[in-house]
């Protein structure tokens, strides 16, 4: 599992190094996920090193939120300026991601299996 954290670390280091030295407008470990996801395609192999890490990494999710809740209770003051757009985009957001999510797996379920 060790060595699946440190691939899951590397790619998220090698997105930060990416967006830092081609100034791509998005955050770094987007970009490593990205770059992962290619990894993953081109080799399926390494997917039983990363499963673990990243299973870990899910179940204890809740936990990766806690300093998110803590900034926003600590800046309640910014975010109460903006709080009709915040849950506007949110609400929309959540919708929008649900529908694309529905659509790729129904997309994926049709596909036979290799």
């Amino acid at each position: 599992m060790l060595d699946g954290l440190l691939l899951l670390l590397l790619f998220q280091f090698l997105g930060e190094v990416l967006v830092h030295f081609t100034g791509l407008p998005i955050p770094g470990p987007v970009a490593g996920m990205v770059l992962l996801l290619i990894a993953l395609i081109f080799r399926a192999s390494s997917l039983h090193r990363v499963a673990p890490a990243a299973n870990l990494l899910i179940s204890n999710l809740v936990l990766l939120f806690f300093p998110i809740g803590v900034g926003i209770v600590l800046e309640w003051d910014r975010y109460s300026e903006y709080g009709l757009a915040l849950l506007v985009s949110i609400v929309f957001g959540t919708i929008a991601a649900m529908f694309i999510i529905a659509a790729l797996l129904k997309l994926l379920l049709r596909r036979p299996s290799a």
